[in-house]
């Protein structure tokens, strides 16, 4: 059942203000004084301090807290190419759950470009405003491409969170989910429908986890790939198997882990009674997924289901990622977002589901309880102790894996710290909201 109507939807986007986000000063301007400093002649002393030590602008801007959420609209969740115009609520949306999960602020940039070599371009130009990209809803393989060379090529974190968001929640779930089933990465055989931008970056990032690419089996719209084939770019060809294995059906017999970013109902009852003992199933296909979650249970009482869904246990959702990756990142200066980050965020996430959760996390749910096992492999994403857990381990990672440029001291105090910073601007951002609707 939907929780909103079409119109109430559009209501909430228009008013009491257009859009979804605004821009509030944070330091004031109430008299000549401080007029004088904001701007003429007082910012001056800021400028000549970035311009002796560039390093400075991290104390007098805010561009260290600032988050650019770029898009082409050329790949919108469940929408496609509908293009920048009609996909930028979709980028102010990502731009509020920044800011209320991990007080991350964030300009939306909405790019009516023509290549993926223009939108490099006009991103490489922005980089003395941002502390950090993320790339967003940017089509295949062009997403890849684009990725990768605004990391070669920046000095700031660039993240394409459609690949890397997906990875990560994912794969704390694959991660729990080996131990409660008793099996190893290295003898998975995994099928994935889906080699788009999450499809590619999942199964990139489970081979990161010790996942054989030899027993991977992705599907495209063709069919599976395989060497065969002679239309496959190169980043479907790094997981392209030496033969033709036959259909989905076939392919899915014996299978330890079926991965859907596809479309709904490819997957069958039989299909998921021919896998192996207790199987994995992530069918993310929103809203529905490529298998209900009744009908896999059904199948399998014992596998382990997940789904995009927050009506069904196990929901891999985004947010529990890309906020608190960033927030670490950001925090420890880090020039970009590597592997051991990514692996920190998701061995974090995987720690975290298997503590005791408390009652007022349940609430929210609807729930008695949570425990670890089958039906909770992977923690809530409105569970706000993700926070404390995820962005102190991707901080850790990148003072390990040596791209921090301003390491963290105590990293006990900083993860105490961040619950309060969050809850602080939860309450500035409250004030604001209350102030349009009259509260």
């Amino acid at each position: 059942m939907a929780l909103f109507t079409k119109e109430e939807a559009l209501k909430y986007h228009e008013a009491p203000r257009p859009g979804k986000l605004e821009v509030v000063p944070a330091k004031p301007c109430r008299n000549q004084k401080d007029l004088s400093m904001a701007y003429s002649p007082g910012v001056a002393e800021a400028c000549k301090a970035i311009r002796e030590d560039p390093a400075k602008a991290a104390l007098y801007t805010g561009r260290s807290n600032l988050v650019g959420v770029v898009s082409d609209g050329s790949a919108v969740l469940g929408l496609g190419n509908i293009g920048p115009l009609a996909g930028k609520p979709v980028m102010e949306g990502k731009g509020v759950l920044f800011k209320t999960f991990a007080d991350i602020d964030v300009f939306d940039i909405n790019l009516d470009v023509r290549s993926a070599d223009q939108l490099i371009e006009v991103v490489k130009t922005l980089e003395p405003t941002f502390g950090g990209i993320n790339l967003e809803d940017i089509k295949a393989p062009e997403c890849f491409y684009i990725e990768e060379t605004l990391k070669r090529e920046m000095n700031i974190p660039v993240f394409h969170d459609d690949q890397h968001g997906t990875a990560v929640i994912s794969g704390a779930g694959l991660l729990n989910a080996l131990d409660i089933t008793n099996r190893r990465a290295e003898d998975m055989k995994v099928v994935i429908v889906g080699a788009g931008a999450a499809g590619i970056a999942c199964a990139t990032f489970y081979v990161a986890l010790g996942v054989d690419p030899a027993n991977i089996y992705m599907f495209d719209s063709r069919g599976l790939i395989h060497a065969g084939r002679s239309d496959l770019n190169s980043y479907k060809k790094r997981f392209a198997q030496k033969k033709d294995a036959g259909s989905l059906e076939d392919v899915m017999k014996g299978a330890d882990m079926f991965l859907g970013l596809s479309t709904k109902d490819l997957v069958s009852k039989d299909m998921v009674r021919a896998m192996a003992k207790d199987p994995v199933l992530f069918a993310m296909a929103n809203p529905d997924p490529e298998i209900a979650y009744p009908d896999a249970k059904e199948a399998c009482p014992g596998c382990i289901m997940g789904t995009g869904r927050s009506d069904f246990p196990n929901q891999v959702n985004n947010v529990s990622g890309f906020p608190y990756i960033f927030r670490g990142a950001l925090d420890v200066g880090a020039t970009e977002i590597n592997e051991a980050m990514k692996i920190a965020a998701a061995r974090s996430l995987a720690a975290l589901a298997r503590e005791p959760v408390p009652a007022e996390i349940c609430a929210l749910y609807g729930v008695d309880s949570l425990e670890f096992g089958v039906d909770y492999v992977i923690p809530k994403p409105l569970d706000p102790r993700v926070l404390e857990w995820e962005t102190p381990a991707v901080a850790q990672a990148a003072m390990d894996s040596g791209v921090a440029t301003v390491p963290v001291a105590d990293m006990k105090a900083y993860a105490a710290s961040l619950r309060v910073r969050v809850d602080a601007a939860a309450r500035r951002a409250a004030a604001v909201v209350d102030s349009y609707s009259g509260v």
